[in-house]
C-alpha cells in the first residue's frame, strides 16, 4: 500500500528545447530539480563549465545565457526553454580558438584548468564589451570567479593580451 511518503517520490520530467553553441537541443527526462550545468555537461556532453560550488560564488560553471554571463548552477534547466547558450567550447570557432582562448595558453593563465573556463567566458565579455579595459576593469569583471592556484597575474596579463590584440585589429 503506498503511503503519503512514496507519493512525494515521484518526478515530474519534461522536456527541454534550447540553443546551445549556435545549435538546437533537446533533452528529455529533464527533472525538476535539474540545473544548467547539469543538463550542459551531463546530458550534452559539454564538459568545458565546472561544478565546483553549486552555489554561485566560485565562476566555474560561468555561460552566456541569452548573452549574459550566468552561473549555470544557479539556472534551472527548465528555466531555458527556448533560450540561448553558449559554452566555452561555443568560443572556439571548430578548430580554431577565439582570441581570449589563445591569449590564455600563451600567457600560461590555466594553470589546473579548473576555473579556465568560467573565466574565459567572463573575460570573454569584458573584452567584447569594453575596449582597452583597464586593470580596474578586468579585476572587476573578474571577481565574481575564484582561482585557486595563481596569484591571478596570468590571468590579467592574458585579457590584457586579448583586449591590446582586440584593438590593433580595429
Amino acid at each position: 500500500m503506498a503511503g503519503p511518503l512514496d507519493q512525494q517520490k515521484v518526478r515530474l520530467d519534461m522536456r527541454v528545447t534550447c540553443t546551445v553553441n549556435d545549435k538546437e537541443q533537446v533533452a528529455d527526462g529533464v527533472w525538476e530539480g535539474e540545473s544548467l550545468l547539469y543538463l550542459l555537461r551531463e546530458r550534452m556532453g559539454l564538459p568545458g563549465s565546472k561544478n565546483a560550488c553549486e552555489q554561485g560564488e566560485c565562476g566555474s560553471c560561468t555561460v552566456y545565457l541569452d548573452d549574459l554571463p550566468t552561473c549555470a548552477c544557479l539556472v534551472a534547466a527548465g528555466q531555458v526553454q527556448g533560450r540561448r547558450i553558449r559554452t566555452v567550447e561555443g568560443l572556439a570557432d571548430g578548430e580554431q580558438l577565439d582570441p581570449i582562448q589563445e591569449a590564455f595558453v600563451e600567457c600560461g593563465a590555466i594553470q589546473c584548468g579548473f576555473c579556465t573556463p568560467g573565466l574565459v567566458v567572463q573575460a570573454h565579455d569584458l573584452v567584447e564589451r569594453v575596449d582597452n579595459p583597464s586593470d580596474a576593469d578586468i579585476r572587476e569583471a573578474l571577481a565574481g570567479n575564484l582561482c585557486r592556484c595563481t596569484g591571478y597575474e596570468k590571468i590579467l596579463d592574458a585579457v590584457r593580451l586579448a583586449a591590446s590584440r582586440k584593438a590593433e585589429s580595429l
